[in-house]
């Protein structure tokens, strides 16, 4: 069982757990780890090192040194002194003053002055997933008095905040994993949609260039007919190709935002299938990142069903905001089902799944359908 926080410090460590909490990425949740440490503990410098296989660190994030400064120090830290021990020995380590340390080797040229320390192991059972480091202690009422040590009261304190630490920053992991794994699979079944696609064009291109050959000597002018056909068919494939391209990099995100995905998205399935498909977004604030990816699924999965189970012949995509939420609205005009039979239909059409991403991002789904009768599928959010 961890320690209980000192007098006084319940409040920050509560603040300070769901501030990490509120992450999903690997690199802010590290981030918020560090600067919540340096504040609790009223340090001047603070950082967290996450280790590679080779003496290195993999990350390496800091808080307390400016941008300038940082890159002036140079190369990230290799695991040797006192970060070696914690990280090898997996021991706290409380010190008055650095430079006692027994293999203490110096800092380069341009490295902050330090004295003070306090480091903690990061671990998840008996594996260690990193070192949470602080140094020179700050008088918070009197900082012109300087530095002074750290106490048994901070060293508590940090071993609370770094258990918590080891929470999330295994959920950041195990979310960036589950998101990895679920483009990995969104990408392949797209691959599959658009590789059937340029198939069918290059086998039509192919009966045409024969029936091309076969009349060039009896009927020239119905040859000529041919090969502009094939002519033809060949720039369509062409277009699908660079489709394939397109639609197989990595969602865009982080990078383009919701609005821009799924325009995007919508550009390429309406020119590689014979039906229809349009985006349209009117007044979209940005929302949370889990919210956009549980509105992208969404879509995407609706707009599958539509085009390879419905057969619809036009599909409409609609983002409408209100507020600081967002409506998403897939309308299809396909052969439609019984919402009623949610057992059969629901496996079948992905509805359990997307009803999940909606539920898990405070959001509402609905679905209206009739067989013959096309399909809505309207999913709110609320924002954040």
């Amino acid at each position: 069982m961890p320690s209980r926080p000192p007098r006084g410090g319940i409040e920050a460590v509560s603040a300070a757990v769901l501030a990490m909490n509120r992450r999903l990425e690997v690199r802010e949740v590290l981030q918020t780890i560090v600067a919540s440490a340096r504040e609790l503990l009223a340090a001047e410098y603070a950082a967290l090192g996450v280790p590679d296989d080779h003496g290195g660190f993999a990350q390496f994030v800091v808080d307390g040194v400016s941008d300038e400064e940082w890159k002036a120090i140079g190369p990230l830290p290799r695991q040797h002194g006192i970060l070696a021990a914690m990280l090898h020995e997996a021991t706290p380590q409380r010190l008055d003053d650095v430079r006692d340390f027994a293999s203490f080797a110096g800092w380069p040229r341009r490295h902050p002055v330090m004295k003070a320390f306090i480091g903690m192991p990061v671990m998840d059972g008996d594996d260690i997933l990193g070192a949470l480091f602080l140094a020179n202690k700050q008088c918070p009422t009197r900082p012109e008095a300087g530095s002074h040590g750290f106490t048994q009261d901070d060293e508590d304190l940090l071993r609370i905040l770094a258990d918590h630490a080891a929470i999330a920053l295994t959920n950041a992991r195990l979310y960036e994993r589950s998101r990895e794994l679920t483009l990995a699979g969104e990408r392949a079944r797209i691959a599959h949609e658009l590789h059937d696609a340029v198939s069918q064009k290059l086998f039509s291109l192919r009966l045409t260039a024969q029936a091309a050959a076969a009349l060039i000597d009896t009927d020239p002018a119905r040859a000529k007919g041919q090969l502009r056909e094939v002519a033809g068919l060949a720039a369509e494939a062409a277009d699908e190709l660079r489709a394939v391209v397109v639609e197989l990099r990595p969602a865009a995100l982080d990078d383009d935002g919701l609005v821009a995905t799924l325009r995007t998205q919508a550009a390429v399935l309406n020119r590689v299938h014979s039906a229809g498909v349009t985006f349209r977004a009117r007044e979209v604030r940005a929302l949370p990142a889990a919210q956009e990816e549980a509105v992208l699924r969404v879509a995407q999965e609706a707009v599958h069903n539509a085009l390879r189970h419905a057969h619809a012949g036009a599909v409409t995509v609609t983002l409408d905001g209100h507020g600081k939420g967002a409506t998403l609205r897939v309308t299809d005009d396909g052969r439609g089902f019984d919402p009623g039979s949610v057992r059969r239909a629901g496996r079948h059409l992905g509805l359990v799944s997307m009803r999940d991403r909606a539920g898990g991002v405070g959001g509402r789904l609905t679905v209206q359908s009739a067989p013959g009768k096309g399909t809505v599928i309207e999913l709110e959010v609320p924002g954040g």
